[in-house]
């Protein structure tokens, strides 16, 4: 018998944006323009050199470089048919798109109907390339095919627009996209159950909104919050223009002060300056001066006083538009007295996913387990509750131990909780105050055992006196 499998990683493509153009139409206006608002946004994208355009003859290069992007942005305009050139890399990026490669087209100058009937200039630029192709005619209809149906796909349509705001359009569009569908990619298997926290997590972010939005995510100790804040900004953070992560607010707050804690987010976000504070409110004030105009992610991790929040992200103004703070947090009221935008609040592991994450831990990923082992791992699956934390620590404990030591760890488990686990809890408890914390009490000694319905309602009641 065996386990579920843990594979779940997916490739990660080494651009995000494919820029298809003709040079001679648009490389020194239009494009140019539209290739530094991608980069601005953070938005990895490939564009040709500049001397490519006088050969016609296509690099193995670009063929990969297509290959190696999650989408492609093609810039039609009035002579782009007429360069072989182009109509090559056109075929080739049909022929990815029917791989999940992703195209939008941007229509520059040029009614997308000619491009679609291939009339007018369109109809000139095919003549030629019959004449110079004679003895090549199924190359000339693949272009033909793949004209019509890139041309038939909902794009941008320049009109009468002023070029800037057409490109923030483009812009935020794109960039909305990329982060619905981005890759989940990590360098191993141990992120197990976290692509829909993601996508939901991504929902709430809402990347390429110019607006400033604070995320919180909130739960309790040891369910992956900063696995969960970690993973989204590595994936996103290449959409900004400066990115900063806080790990242990509560824990540095507490150890070297607030006045540290600002020096490190400028730091990380200006790599090449020194910052030193000599008070909060010098930096708080260096702070809203220096990231005012710049779209910057930052995560706040672990945070517990609503001080940290105040000092680190004091108002929506102190960050440039589009920009994204996420902190990570037990304590909801904290969140909602700030307040953030929205809330994610993690859930604990499914069965399945638990058993992969102790597998993890516990047999090194391999699968192929005897009948006693099975049975022995779900029984601590189901002690753990699908608590992350929680299967991690037993998965460690008991790796490499024999049937016999998992027996006599699992009747320790019976009577007493690891220590590891209730150390890390520990501080949930430690973060609350005395009125929360005797509430707390109360119920873990009367209402143990008892329906979630009914501590529910005891809790409500007393919910007037704690807030």
């Amino acid at each position: 018998m065996s386990l579920p499998s843990t594979s779940s990683s997916i490739s990660q493509k080494e651009y995000d944006v494919f820029l298809s153009f003709r040079g001679e139409d648009t490389r020194t206006n239009f494009t140019d323009h539209l290739y530094k608002a991608l980069k601005r946004s953070g938005i990895v994208t490939f564009r040709d050199d500049p001397k490519l355009d006088a050969g016609e003859e296509i690099a193995p290069e670009l063929f990969k470089a297509i290959q190696q992007s999650w989408c492609s942005v093609i810039v039609f305009s009035e002579t782009y048919a007429f360069s072989s050139y182009c109509m090559k890399e056109l075929a080739e990026i049909v022929e990815q798109k029917n791989k999940g490669h992703k195209v939008f087209p941007i229509f520059y100058n040029i009614d997308p109907s000619d491009l679609r009937k291939q009339k007018g200039k369109v109809n000139e630029a095919f003549a030629q390339h019959e004449e110079r192709y004679k003895k090549d005619r199924d190359k000339i209809q693949k272009w033909r095919k793949a004209l019509t149906e890139v041309a038939e796909i909902k794009g941008w349509h320049l009109h009468n627009r002023y070029e800037s705001e057409f490109i923030d359009d483009i812009v935020k569009e794109i960039s909305a996209k990329l982060c619905q569908t981005y890759p989940i990619h990590h360098d191993d298997d141990e992120l197990v159950g976290i692509s829909l926290p993601l996508e939901k997590m991504y929902s709430k972010i809402e990347v390429g909104e110019d607006n400033v939005r604070i995320i919180g995510i909130c739960g309790m100790g040891g369910i992956g919050k900063t696995t969960l804040a970690r993973v989204a900004y590595n994936q996103i953070s290449p959409h900004f223009e400066g990115k900063g992560f806080l790990a242990d607010v509560r824990e540095v707050s507490n150890n070297s002060g607030l006045t540290s804690l600002q020096e490190q987010l400028l730091s990380q976000i200006f790599p090449d300056e020194h910052f030193k504070f000599f008070n909060v409110h010098k930096g708080k004030t260096i702070i809203r001066h220096m990231l005012s105009h710049k779209k910057v992610l930052v995560v706040l991790d672990d945070v517990d006083n609503l001080q940290h929040l105040k000092c680190l992200a004091g108002k929506r103004d102190w960050f440039g538009l589009g920009s994204r703070i996420i902190v990570t947090t037990r304590n909801e009221h904290l969140l909602r007295s700030f307040p953030v935008d929205d809330v994610y609040m993690p859930t604990t592991l499914n069965h399945e996913d638990a058993l992969r994450l102790f597998n993890l831990k516990a047999f090194h990923g391999n699968t192929m387990l005897n009948d006693e082992f099975i049975e022995l791992s779900k029984y601590v699956v189901n002690y753990a509750g699908g608590l992350p934390l929680a299967l991690e620590v037993l998965g460690s404990l008991l790796c490499d131990r024999d049937a016999t030591q998992w027996r006599s760890a699992i009747e320790k488990l019976k009577r007493v909780s690891n220590e590891d686990i209730l150390n890390r809890l520990q501080i949930s408890f430690d973060g609350l105050d005395e009125t929360e914390k005797n509430i707390f009490l109360d119920l873990a000694c009367f209402f143990n055992s008892e329906d979630k319905d009914l501590i529910m309602k005891v809790l409500d009641g007393c919910r007037s006196n704690v807030y």
